[in-house]
């Protein structure tokens, strides 16, 4: 269990590529309101796949699907990483603009 805890704090809040320069104010809040309507439309989906992995577990017994499951952890992860930028914790932005780990 804390190997995979590890695991997902490192995709978090590890090493992650530093941009160069920081951008300006107005070009963070443009980024800002573009990752916001990302982080709405992750909610969505979010919900989509919760409703769906709950029908799959009726369906086969209380077994999840792992594939939808490793899809909820990876989307949780990017909605993490999003906060962190739209909060100013951190300086990376999320996937498109960095690699999806």
């Amino acid at each position: 269990m804390s190997d995979e805890h590890d695991k997902f704090q490192g995709r978090v809040s590890g090493p992650q590529f530093e941009p160069r320069e920081k951008d300006g104010l107005f070009i963070r809040l443009v980024f800002m309101i573009l990752i916001w309507v990302m982080l709405s439309l992750a909610s969505t989906v979010l919900g989509v796949a919760t409703v769906i992995q709950f029908v799959v577990m009726v369906i086969n017994k209380g077994e999840p699907n792992p594939r939808l499951a490793e899809f909820g952890e990876s989307l949780g992860i990017w909605i993490a990483k999003a906060a962190r930028y739209q909060t100013a914790a951190s300086d990376v932005k999320p996937w498109p603009w960095t690699e999806l780990d």
